[in-house]
């Protein structure tokens, strides 16, 4: 078993650990158990081939692995599919009789699949016919949110049966103690802490105010690993503190993500009508950014005067894709909470009017001007600007117990073009997904295009046209680098200085837990544990927990920053992954991109308020 390292970074959404690490993202017709067995063992693939091959960084003069003890993570899961030649991917692990594990793995990979893809067959030929007996239905009727939502949704301490599980699972708990009391120490009321000046830190994405991000954004992982004091005195911030009105220019996106997701979860998992009231607070704080001549919402909007603009660096004044795309989960659930038709109409109109436009190739630029309604430069991304889109398609659908098959249908029409003009093979026989930049595909895959691996294979099932088993194998092949190049002679080689960074990163964690949860491969959770000790060891410091900058250097430095995602999404996978699979059940919760949980709204024949039956 290897040993967990920092991986280069940069960006929003970026997988950090060791290979044999695995988002995707963060949900994210039901299979049975035997299914989703299978599933998983061809998610399991996945991993093995993406955090493996992808991530072994040539070691040379240019190139210099991490060198904090912990070279043995850079050794992949797989072997070179070149033969004849040298083989520069080391076999990881040695299987009984001196057999490759790459080689093993491999088989058991191709045995699964096999498998896996008549049984998921079956099951989407079995959602398509859920599906049409729910169109023949009466159409539905309109919801009274106050008089239908449920308030709480119960949550089971979750405590491990295994002593040794339940070892780390404290451990992990200590972490989580040691960043809170830091910030609360340090950086209490700031948005987020420097733990090595110990002091507050912000960023622009939040404006100039303390909004208390960590605050909001941690809550819901104190809540689920019952950190009930610490809880309380974030509550009693937020009572007291959280004020909305100030003069402060925010992100649309980030705010929607890590205020109100992480409100929202609150409310669900509290009860406590505290949070409910300051996440409609917030959203009616972010509703004049919609005020556009397309309704697509600007990138960033000052709370007080509902001013809205756009970041100076888009592509000719033009809204982001993966922003104004991400939106659409948090927004539904506060009209199913308030029975305010407005959240659910702004996203669906969103929906809607990109649905009317021309798409190049059938692909979405990741940028459009919400002045003209038109796209501005023809860049498309699975990875940064992109990704969270695609995500949001798929878990509306998820959310809403599979009935919103109009979500399921883009999805499926924008992977259909993602693979027909994104997805190649390098010369090295690694399969990837290139930019389409202005007509030429761009052989450079970004980090955060690694997620749509997984988003492939969790998709899988209900594809249309009995397509369930072929997305499976297009998730187990997918690789993904941050920012990695793909020609003049390049294999998945980092090129920048700025594409080195370990900040903090919770997807491969996510997908552990993912990984565990389906298969209860012990695997999962020793590989977790070992990247929770490399983080323990590395990121943690007097004053709470650092992010690195260049993870090639022998002697790195701290960016000395405390991200509000290290609480909210890492810390809360790596506990989820050491509790018991009664915590936060995959059937009732589906987690937003931050790793907030909202749950599944089982609506039956019910609609939301402003809703049509047609979109059912």
């Amino acid at each position: 078993m290897t040993t967990p390292a920092l991986l280069p970074l940069s960006g929003r959404r970026i997988p950090t650990l060791s290979p044999g690490a695995a988002s995707f993202p963060h949900h994210r017709a039901t299979l049975r158990l035997s299914e989703k067995f299978i599933l998983l063992l061809i998610l399991s693939a996945f991993i093995t081939l993406c955090f493996g091959a992808f991530f072994f960084l040539p070691d040379n003069s240019k190139h210099k692995r991490f060198d904090l003890g912990l070279e043995d993570v850079l050794i992949p899961h797989i072997d070179s599919p070149k033969e004849g030649k040298h083989d520069p991917l080391p076999v990881l692990r040695q299987g009984g009789g001196g057999e490759p594990a790459g080689n093993k793995i491999r088989a058991d990979h191709e045995r699964a699949l096999q498998e896996a893809k008549e049984k998921l067959r079956k099951s989407a030929r079995s959602c398509r016919r859920r599906s049409r007996r729910r169109r023949t239905k009466r159409g539905p009727k309109p919801l009274t949110p106050r008089a239908h939502a449920q308030s709480v949704w119960a949550v089971n301490d979750g405590e491990p049966p295994e002593p040794d599980a339940k070892e780390k699972r404290d451990k992990i708990r200590e972490m989580m103690k040691h960043a809170w009391d830091s910030y609360r120490q340090y950086g209490w009321g700031h948005n987020e802490l420097k733990p090595l000046a110990k002091k507050g830190h912000s960023t622009n994405i939040f404006g100039n105010s303390q909004l208390g991000a960590t605050i909001v954004d941690a809550l819901d992982t104190l809540y689920i690993m019952g950190l009930h004091d610490e809880f309380k005195d974030g509550q009693e911030w937020i009572e007291q503190n959280l004020d909305f009105g100030v003069n402060a220019e925010v992100s649309v996106f980030e705010v929607n993500i890590r205020f109100i997701g992480g409100l929202l979860a609150a409310y669900y998992l509290s009860g406590q009508e505290v949070f409910k009231l300051k996440a409609v607070q917030l959203a009616e704080k972010l509703l004049p950014a919609f005020n556009t001549p397309t309704g697509i919402p600007w990138a960033m909007v000052n709370l007080k005067s509902g001013v809205g603009r756009n970041w100076g660096w888009a592509s000719a004044g033009s809204s982001i894709l993966a922003e104004f795309g991400t939106l659409h989960m948090e927004f539904v659930h506060l009209t199913y909470l308030t029975g305010n038709p407005a959240y659910y109409q702004k996203v669906m109109h969103i929906r809607k009017l990109l649905a009317k436009m021309d798409r190049p190739n059938g692909l979405y630029p990741n940028y459009l001007n919400p002045r003209t309604g038109r796209w501005g430069q023809h860049h498309t991304s699975v990875g940064g600007l992109g990704d969270s889109f695609y995500e949001y398609l798929l878990k509306a659908w998820l959310m809403s117990d599979k009935t919103d098959t109009e979500a399921r249908k883009t999805y499926d029409d924008a992977i259909e073009a993602i693979e027909r003009h994104l997805i190649r093979k390098s010369n090295g026989g690694l399969t990837f997904i290139g930019e389409w930049k202005n007509g030429h595909l761009e052989r450079k895959m970004g980090h955060l295009a690694c997620f749509a691996g997984g988003m492939f294979a969790l998709g899988a099932d209900g594809s249309p046209d009995d397509k369930a088993g072929h997305y499976l194998q297009l998730g187990a092949e997918i690789l993904g680098p941050e920012a990695f190049k793909f020609d003049s002679g390049l294999e998945a080689v980092a090129v920048r200085q700025n594409e080195k960074y370990y900040i903090l990163r919770p997807e491969v964690i996510e997908t552990y837990w993912y990984m565990w949860r389906f298969t209860h491969d012990p695997k999962y959770r020793q590989w977790g544990w070992e990247a929770a000790q490399a983080i323990d060891k590395y990121c943690r410091v007097s004053g709470g927990f650092s992010g690195v900058k260049d993870v090639y250097s022998s002697n790195p430095t701290y960016d000395d920053v405390q991200q509000s995602f290290f609480l909210a999404e890492t810390l809360k996978y790596l506990y989820l992954l050491f509790s018991s699979d009664d915590l936060m059940p995959f059937e009732s919760w589906v987690f937003n991109t931050e790793a907030h949980p909202l749950p599944v709204l089982h609506l039956g024949n019910f609609t939301l308020p402003g809703s049509e039956p047609a979109q059912r």
